[in-house]
């Protein structure tokens, strides 16, 4: 499988709100780093992420592939988020993922994006629980 197959893998579950999928995508241990969530193991990061989503909607914008000795890719995307109080954010974002020796599977994920503007949202949405 490609990277930009595998990229085009994880925009759909997680549009899914499917965790077996998701974690499918990612080797043992792999790791996410957040700027809502933290740094955490992603079955813990996606397994809190959709307790709190009712729905994701992705739209890719640009997929950089890797380029020289270092396996990784890179997306940017809109997403549209509704959590789980109802509430809709929306936001670019650009995931980066840092990809098993053989990429086949994400090994880490950071996740960078502005999160002033949702952040009110967000904790309104923990705090509803």
């Amino acid at each position: 499988m490609s990277p930009e197959d595998l990229c085009q893998r994880y925009l759909a579950a997680l549009s899914e709100g499917s965790l077996e999928s998701v974690l499918s995508l990612f080797a043992p241990k792999a790791t996410i780093v957040s700027p809502l969530y933290g740094n955490v193991e992603a079955e813990s990061f996606y397994r809190e992420l959709f307790a709190d989503t009712n729905r994701s909607v992705t739209k890719l914008l640009n997929v950089f592939l890797p380029s020289g000795n270092w396996p990784s890719v890179a997306l940017h995307f809109h997403y549209t988020w509704t959590l789980k109080s109802g509430k809709v954010v929306q936001f670019e974002c650009v995931d980066v993922f840092e990809l098993t020796t053989d990429m086949q599977k994400f090994s880490k994920l950071t996740i960078i994006y502005d999160t002033a503007p949702i952040r009110a949202d967000f904790e309104q949405n923990q705090a509803a629980g």
